[in-house]
C-alpha cells in the first residue's frame, strides 16, 4: 500500500469534519500504519512485562476519536499532534494506575529519546515526564506543545511550525529550551544548585 499523500489525508480530515463518515472510514486505514508505528514505539519504551498492547492504544485513541465532535480538522499535522495528545494521556494514565496499585514499586519506565537526552541516564519515568510537561505547560503552553508533537507524535520541525503556525526557527529555539527545562526539572532540580 502506498503512502497516502498528506494532502488526501487533509481532505478526508475536512470531509469528516463536516459529518461526512465515510470519510472516516476511508481516512482510518490511511493513518493506521503511521499511528501503529508511533504506537509501537511508545509501548517499545514501556519496562518489560507492561500489559499495554500496540494494538490496544491504537484501538483507544480510535474510540475517542470517533467521539470527537465538531472538531475542525486543519490538516495532517494537527491531527497526528490530537493523536499524541492522547497517545501520552492514555500512556501516562495507564502508567498512574499501575503506579497506584503497586504503591510505586513498578511504575513503568520510559526512555525519553536516545537523541534528546542530555543527562547519562536516558530513561524517566513517563509520569514524571508528564507532571514535567504539565510543569512546562504552566509556565510556557507553547514549549509543551512542542514537546507533545516531536516526542508523542513524531511530527518533525517543520510540521511541528506547521501545527503551531510558528517559525521552524522558534520550533528549535523551544525545543532546545523545553528539553533543558524537563531536564532539570525531572532530575530533582540538581541542575538549579549546580551554578
Amino acid at each position: 500500500m502506498s503512502t497516502p499523500s498528506a494532502h488526501e489525508v487533509t481532505q478526508l480530515l475536512r470531509a469528516w469534519s463536516s459529518g461526512d463518515q465515510q470519510a472516516l472510514e476511508k481516512l482510518t486505514p490511511l493513518v493506521y500504519e503511521e499511528l501503529h508505528r508511533r504506537a509501537r514505539y511508545y509501548v517499545a519504551l514501556e519496562n518489560p512485562g507492561h500489559i499495554i498492547q500496540t494494538t490496544a492504544l491504537i484501538n483507544e485513541v480510535y474510540l475517542r476519536l470517533v467521539d470527537f465532535r465538531g472538531v475542525t480538522w486543519q490538516d495532517r499535522a494537527h491531527f497526528l499532534a490530537v493523536c499524541a495528545r492522547m497517545m501520552r494521556r492514555i500512556l501516562t494514565d495507564f502508567a498512574r494506575s499501575r503506579h497506584y496499585q503497586k504503591r510505586g514499586g513498578a511504575a513503568q519506565q520510559v526512555t525519553f529519546d536516545e537523541q534528546l537526552v542530555v543527562a547519562s541516564e536516558p530513561s524517566a519515568d513517563l509520569v514524571a515526564l508528564d507532571d514535567a510537561l504539565t510543569g512546562l505547560a504552566s509556565v510556557d503552553q507553547r514549549k509543551c506543545q512542542v514537546v507533545e508533537l516531536r516526542f508523542f507524535g513524531g511530527l518533525s520541525v517543520q510540521e511541528t511550525a506547521e501545527v503551531l503556525k510558528v517559525s521552524e526557527e522558534t520550533v528549535k529555539r523551544d525545543w532546545r529550551l523545553a528539553k533543558l527545562w524537563l531536564l532539570r526539572e525531572m532530575s530533582g532540580g540538581e541542575e538549579r544548585n549546580a551554578t
